[in-house]
């Protein structure tokens, strides 16, 4: 993966917290919502931001979610005009848009914040949860590893889910963070809606570092990392949607990280973080859900991983390569769901 005269653009300054760099972001949506299609709602004090369950939403707004995500420590991007893509040299033909996701604050952006590793199920109501929110609560096991824990005064959610949160789930995530319901704003969109669908697509350097974390990798030694990754067509169905989802990155997902440290380690550690180290590689993720019984938890955890992973040593100038993209999986999953 090679630079070209069109990187990424650089992430902003770091600012005092994840909740502080989201709110920045969300500042142009909360004064004109109806420019994204979107809708400000209130439950028991808590302000929702409806991106795309009962409103429409865009894929403009899915960039903002993406950025919200990160807490501000990183910048997404939509990229139609296939020559600025930064993978060209390992995907030149890729029909599809690109989400590229990057940041200079990677572990910080996307493990303290845009992971959506915590799962709300609360009566019947069930969200995949991620953003600022995270850190504020800081209960997961990740955060004994990655420290990060902060105490906000206002913090910021994103919820992945069909339904709009009632009031017993803002009552249960303000306790959690120790803040009241009004200090708290929640970003909800259904996976399958425009914005909804960008916002998981910009994971795939979320993922690769997810992956390094469970592989033990010491994560203090990323500098900075960027991952592109195709965005399917516009669909109807939730599972369709999901399943696009994850094939989009573990088949199409490209993550490219600056690190620093030895060279040997990242031999040995590429091979086993990318999709194909699975067994379950190869099958469309909607097929494989299905045998799950829809549970995520199921599935082998080293799948969700970029298709391919490369390691940028600032110390030694060596480029490490691993993984394949695999186009014709990806088209196979955007062809029967789109």
């Amino acid at each position: 993966m090679h630079n070209t005269e069109t990187s990424p653009r650089s992430s902003p300054p770091a600012v005092k917290s994840l909740s502080d760099g989201a709110a920045i972001c969300l500042q142009g949506v909360l004064a004109s919502p109806e420019k994204y299609l979107a809708a400000i709602l209130d439950c028991s004090g808590t302000r929702i931001l409806d991106c795309g369950v009962e409103a429409q939403g865009t894929a403009e707004l899915g960039v903002i979610m993406a950025d919200v995500a990160m807490g501000g420590r990183g910048k997404t991007d939509l990229i139609s005009d296939q020559k600025l893509m930064f993978l060209s040299d390992i995907w030149p033909q890729c029909p599809w848009p690109l989400v590229q996701a990057h940041s200079n604050d990677p572990v910080s952006a996307c493990l303290a914040s845009q992971y959506a590793g915590w799962q709300i199920d609360h009566k019947d109501f069930k969200a995949m949860a991620s953003g600022p929110i995270r850190a504020a609560i800081g209960k997961e096991n990740i955060f004994e590893t990655i420290g990060r824990r902060e105490q906000p005064q206002e913090t910021v959610g994103l919820l992945e889910t069909n339904r709009l949160p009632s009031k017993a789930v803002c009552y249960e995530l303000a306790t959690l963070a120790g803040l009241s319901t009004r200090d708290i704003t929640l970003l909800v969109a259904a996976t399958k809606s425009p914005a909804g669908m960008v916002q998981v697509i910009a994971r795939s350097l979320e993922t690769a570092l997810h992956q390094l974390h469970e592989c033990d990798f010491d994560l203090e030694r990323i500098v900075r990392g960027t991952g592109a990754a195709p965005l399917p067509p516009a669909m109807q169905g939730s599972l369709a949607a999901i399943g696009c989802a994850n094939d989009a990155i573990l088949y199409g997902g490209v993550v490219r990280l600056d690190v620093i440290g030895d060279d040997d380690s990242l031999e040995a550690i590429g091979p086993r973080a990318v999709s194909s180290h699975s067994n379950l590689h190869g099958e469309l993720f909607s097929d494989l859900f299905r045998h799950a019984n829809h549970d995520f938890y199921a599935l082998d955890p080293a799948l969700f991983a970029p298709a391919v992973l490369e390691f940028n040593n600032l110390e030694s100038g060596r480029r490490h390569r691993f993984g394949v993209i695999s186009p014709e999986i990806v088209e196979k999953s955007f062809s029967a769901a789109g």
